[in-house]
């Protein structure tokens, strides 16, 4: 269904640096950034780009939305301390899995505030 996913931001080296990290804890490359100043990530046949807003107005997390990376529980942790490490922020509850659900979950804010997610299904 999807294509692609595209998020702003407000600094493109801090996000190069926060999304090299994290992406390495589950096997992803590091972003290229494109003519058009865009970084370009892609993994397992999916593309996740970062770039300023075209509108000249400051990027801003989405209010309600939450991106989601599957991946195992040993590279949730390892992303989830690469994140914090390399400018983003923790949030919710710490890594683990969630009590009456079949996840393990670990959420991370980016260094414009995005908030991502990553997800296994347990079991």
């Amino acid at each position: 269904m999807f294509s692609h996913v595209m998020i702003g931001a407000n600094d493109i080296d801090a996000a190069k640096t926060f999304y090299d990290a994290t992406f390495a804890a589950f096997g992803g490359k590091a972003g290229v950034i494109d003519p058009k100043g865009r970084l370009v990530y892609q993994h397992n046949g999916g593309i996740f780009i970062v770039t300023k807003p075209i509108n000249g107005e400051p990027a801003c997390g989405a209010n309600g939305g939450t991106i989601g990376f599957a991946m195992t529980p040993e590279q949730a942790d390892a992303w989830w301390e690469a994140g914090k490490t390399h400018g983003g922020t923790a949030c919710e509850d710490p890594p683990g899995p969630r009590e009456g659900s079949p996840y393990y979950l670990a959420y991370l804010r980016d260094p414009t505030g995005n908030k991502l997610c990553a997800l296994n299904v347990l079991g």
